[in-house]
């Protein structure tokens, strides 16, 4: 290939454009503040809950104790061996996501996604520093002055310590977070604490004040298989093309008849977090965050037409309202009245036909989806709320499968563990009353006899188990399926684990 098909082939990629999002008020902008808040809220503060569980436990409300092997969530304990629990959890977040996508469309991605959270703090943290959107643009394309240098440095300094603050909360989840904050204070922690702090740190940083809008368009999977969700009755960002189009500038006191509503003011496209045109239909970069419907509602309030041109609709909607006409009369009682010409009484036509619009909430995706949550969840309370503090885990010893002593007696081996789920010490009694005559022998570390299992609270016992059978039960089958019985000493509940006898 030679020089100039080179050049021919590098004119076909351009390099993305940074976007700069100018500041927007409305009803969605002031929905997204508060989901910004109270969800960093949440986080940032979670970690310094407390839950009192009783002595010898952490009393962090949520904490994942990866050096006890356990996770605690207020009046959950999870242990190891409920990592069903985990699996139910993740299979609620899923379908909870697919069943918001099937209802509202990317709502998550527009209003809780952690890469849209931090990246609104830190756009604002820019807006605040730098200025507004042709402020910020003009600095970026500025020559190196003191101004740009103190203003850059600020920001950026500010983007760090949100990421450290990111990085450090995170971790208190896995640690208690008063002790390790004192420890952090005192320059007292970890390499792994320190490199988990660091590394969340640069992540934070990287992804929400640099990658922004592209990790959501080429790193998430979400917004790749997101339209399968999607079908006619979702609500999604729309705009009113019927009413919009032809769009055009438009001169105070100049009739609206012949024309659309849209000025083409791109206000829609410059408050855009993705830096899309909305009015060229939804796109997989849209998250629904809802900006551009306060953006074009405002200029809708200016020129004294109803809002609406851009708004949150079901595709069934659009359809419906094709290829009629309805009237509205303009909106001036929020205008001054030396804003006011004698044009702007005029009604403007709007081709847009008189239905009555509904949204099917209820239909077959949302009930699948809704069914779905139903079982898990219920599955998921019922295991929790049926759950036994004590487990038995019985393993037959297999070399040898048994042992025929000098009486003609038939002895077989167990291993057996005990898991102690309460935050008390636990004794208890064992038998195999399938077993006729059985001679139980509890052998504790060390091979040494004691008279029954002692638990602590809160941990696994090991011990090993000979059980042997008189003579006169070894003529009987050559297998026998059995439980081990437990008997809880001082509440005197049974516990089974299930085994079998060979002979």
């Amino acid at each position: 290939m030679n020089t100039t098909d080179d050049q021919a082939s590098t004119q076909l990629f351009e390099k993305a454009e940074k976007i700069y999002p100018r500041r927007v008020k409305g009803n969605f902008r002031s929905l997204k503040w508060v989901a910004m808040i109270v969800l960093l809220g949440i986080y940032y503060g979670a970690p310094w809950l407390r839950w009192d569980r009783g002595p010898h436990v952490p009393d962090q409300a949520i904490l994942i104790d990866l050096v006890g092997q356990r996770g605690y969530f207020f009046g959950i304990e999870i242990w190891p061996q409920e990592v069903y629990l985990l699996v139910g959890v993740l299979i609620l977040a899923a379908v909870g996501l697919f069943f918001a996508t099937a209802l509202l469309g990317r709502v998550w991605c527009g209003f809780a996604c952690p890469q849209t959270v931090w990246t609104d703090l830190f756009v604002w943290v820019e807006r605040f520093v730098q200025g507004d959107r042709n402020a910020r643009r003009k600095l970026d394309q500025s020559k190196w002055t003191l101004e740009k240098v103190w203003k850059k440095s600020l920001t950026h300094s500010i983007w760090l310590v949100i990421g450290m603050l990111t990085g450090g909360a995170w971790v208190f989840y896995f640690n208690d977070a008063p002790t390790l904050f004192d420890h952090i204070i005192h320059f007292d922690v970890s390499w792994t604490v320190l490199g988990w702090v660091i590394a969340l740190t640069l992540s934070t940083y990287f992804m929400a004040g640099f990658a922004r809008e592209n990790i959501c368009t080429y790193v998430c999977p979400y917004s790749r298989f997101q339209s399968a969700m999607f079908d006619k009755d979702t609500l999604i960002v729309t705009y009113e093309t019927e009413r919009g189009e032809p769009r055009g500038k438009h001169k105070a006191g100049t009739s609206w008849e012949g024309r659309g509503h849209c000025i083409d003011c791109t206000a829609c496209v410059v408050v855009c977090p993705m830096g899309i045109d909305i009015r060229d239909g939804l796109q997989i970069e849209c998250i629904s965050c809802g900006l551009c419907i306060d953006a074009c509602n405002e200029v809708m309030d200016k020129v004294g037409l109803p809002r609406g041109l851009i708004r949150y609709d079901t595709e069934t909607n659009q359809k419906a309202r094709q290829g009629a006409g309805r009237t509205y009369s303009l909106d001036i009682s929020h205008r001054k009245a030396s804003d006011v010409t004698s044009a702007v009484t005029e009604p403007a036509v709007v081709r847009q036909p008189a239905i009555k619009e509904k949204i099917r909430w209820i239909r077959p995706r949302t009930i699948g989806y809704a069914l779905i949550l139903s079982v898990v969840g219920s599955l998921m309370l019922g295991a929790i709320l049926t759950r036994a503090d004590t487990e038995v885990n019985v393993i037959h010893n297999r070399a040898p499968q048994f042992v025929r002593l000098s009486d003609g007696s038939i002895r077989n081996n167990y291993q057996i563990k005990v898991l102690n789920k309460s935050h008390d010490d636990r004794h208890y009694q064992v038998s195999a009353p399938d077993l006729k005559g059985a001679q139980i022998t509890v052998l504790a570390a060390g091979d040494r006899p004691v008279e029954q299992i002692d638990v602590p609270a809160n941990s696994v016992g090991e011990f090993r188990l000979m059980i042997v059978v008189p003579p006169a039960g070894s003529d009987a089958d050559k297998r026998q399926d059995i439980a081990i019985v437990l008997k809880d000493s001082q509440s005197g509940k049974e516990t089974f684990g299930d085994s079998y006898f060979a002979r």
